[in-house]
C-alpha cells in the first residue's frame, strides 16, 4: 500500500520538533445527547498543559455546535442555517470552558475564528499568521475553530480536519497532531475485519489510497477520508502529521516521550513561504491541460508555464484563481496562480497563426503561471 508499514523498520522519533499544532473533534468533546463533556476535556487539558511542557501548541477545537446544543437543549442540526445558529451561541461557552479548565495550569488561552477568506487573501494570510506568532511568543495557547457562524458555504471548510491542515502549514508547525475515536489507519475496516492491523508509517499518500478511504473503499471508518486528505496538505507543506486516538493514554505517552503514535505520516520537503501560501489554497477555481513539452519544463528544470504549452483549459475563473496543472493523460501534477482569467484563456485557445502570436503579445505576462506561484504534486501522486 504505498510503501505503507504495519510496523516501522527503524525507530520514528520526533526529534526537532517544535511547534505542533492538535486537532480534536467535537466526537472527543461532547456528551451523546449534545452539550459538553466536562470530564473529558479536563483530561484533554492536563495533557495538553503536559504537552506544552515539550512543545509549542495550538489547539484546533470543534465543539461550538455540540455545546449549544446544551445551551438550548436542541436536537442535532438539521440545516447549515441551523448548524450557524447553534455554533453562535455555543462558541461562547466552548472557548469559557476551555479557559476555566486551563486557568489552573496558569495557562492563557486566545480564540481565533477563521474562514477560508481568510486564508485566500494574501494581506488576510499574513496578519493571521502574525497574530498567531505573536501568541506562541508569549506563551498563549490559540485555540483555533472554523468561523461557523458568518461563513457561507464557498468559504467553509465544513470540517476542521482540513482547517488543522492549513493551520499546521500557516503556523510553520513540525507536526500536526489528529486525535480522533480511532487510533490510526488500518489495512482493512476494523469495525468489520476482526483482523484488520494498524498501518504503523504511511510514508506516501496516494490517490489510490484515499479511495480505499472513501465511504465505499476497504479502509473507510470514522471520516477517514478527510484526515488523509489533511494529512496529505500538511505533509506536502512540509508538515509531518499524525493520526491518534484521543483519549488513549499510548498517544500522550508516546507524544511526551518524542515518538508519533499511532499512524505516522512523515513530512515532505518544505515549501517557501509563497508557496505555502499557495499551499493552503486548497480548491481550484480550474484546471490546464498541457502538452509534454511543458510537463517536462515544470517538473524537470524548474520553469514557468507558457500559453504555448497549454492544450486545453476548464472552469470558471478569474486572474489570479487557483487552477490546477494537468499532464496530457489529465493527472494533476502541479497548482498555480493563474495570470488571466478562464474566459480570455478560452480566446487564446482558439486562436491559430498570426492571431495566435498577438494573443501572446497582448498577454499581460510572458507567463501563463510563474514558477514561483506553482506548487509541484509531482513525486507525491
Amino acid at each position: 500500500m504505498d510503501g505503507a508499514a504495519i510496523e516501522a523498520n527503524d525507530p520514528i522519533t520526533l526529534e526537532g520538533v517544535q511547534r505542533v499544532v492538535v486537532k480534536v473533534g467535537s466526537s472527543s468533546l461532547s456528551l451523546p445527547a449534545g452539550g459538553l463533556d466536562r470530564d473529558r476535556m479536563a483530561r484533554l487539558v492536563q495533557r495538553l498543559v503536559r504537552l506544552r511542557e515539550r512543545y509549542q501548541v495550538v489547539l484546533v477545537s470543534s465543539g461550538a455546535v455540540s455545546a449549544g446544543r446544551g445551551v438550548l437543549g436542541h436536537q442535532a442540526p438539521a440545516n447549515l442555517r441551523e448548524k450557524q445558529a447553534l455554533a453562535a451561541v455555543g462558541q461562547g461557552r466552548l472557548i469559557q470552558a476551555y479557559e476555566e479548565l486551563f486557568a489552573p495550569a496558569g495557562v492563557h488561552v486566545a480564540q481565533v475564528l477563521l474562514t477560508r477568506a481568510d486564508v485566500r487573501d494574501r494581506r488576510r494570510y499574513l496578519n493571521t499568521r502574525l497574530t498567531l506568532t505573536t501568541l506562541l511568543e508569549w506563551d498563549v495557547l490559540p485555540i483555533i475553530n472554523e468561523n461557523d457562524t458568518v461563513a457561507v458555504e464557498e468559504i467553509r471548510w465544513g470540517d476542521n480536519d482540513t482547517l488543522s491542515a492549513l493551520v499546521a502549514i500557516l503556523v510553520d508547525a513540525d507536526l500536526l497532531v489528529m486525535l480522533s475515536d480511532v487510533d490510526g489507519l488500518y489495512d482493512a475496516d476494523p469495525r468489520t475485519n476482526p483482523a484488520a492491523r494498524r498501518i504503523r508509517v504511511v510514508p506516501h499518500i496516494s490517490p489510490q489510497l484515499l479511495e480505499a478511504a472513501g465511504p465505499a473503499g476497504p479502509l473507510g471508518s470514522g471520516g477517514i477520508a478527510t484526515k488523509l486528505e489533511a494529512a496529505r496538505m500538511a505533509t506536502r507543506s512540509g508538515v509531518a502529521a499524525v493520526l491518534a486516538h484521543a483519549e488513549a493514554s499510548e498517544t500522550w505517552e508516546e507524544l511526551l516521550a518524542g515518538r508519533p503514535p499511532g499512524t505516522y505520516f512523515p513530512a515532505k520537503r518544505g515549501l517557501p513561504a509563497r508557496k505555502r501560501w499557495i499551499a493552503l489554497h486548497d480548491r481550484p477555481r480550474g484546471w490546464v491541460r498541457i502538452d509534454a513539452g511543458a510537463c517536462e519544463a515544470i517538473l524537470h528544470r524548474g520553469g514557468s508555464l507558457l500559453p504555448v504549452g497549454v492544450t486545453e483549459a476548464g472552469g470558471s475563473f478569474g486572474p489570479g484563481a487557483l487552477v490546477s496543472v494537468l499532464e496530457p493523460g489529465g493527472r494533476e501534477i502541479a497548482r498555480g496562480l493563474i495570470t488571466i482569467g478562464s474566459q480570455e484563456l478560452a480566446q487564446f485557445l482558439a486562436s491559430t497563426g498570426e492571431a495566435r502570436r498577438e494573443a501572446i503579445a497582448g498577454l499581460p505576462h510572458p507567463e501563463l503561471i510563474h514558477r514561483d506561484n506553482l506548487v509541484l504534486l509531482e513525486g507525491d501522486d
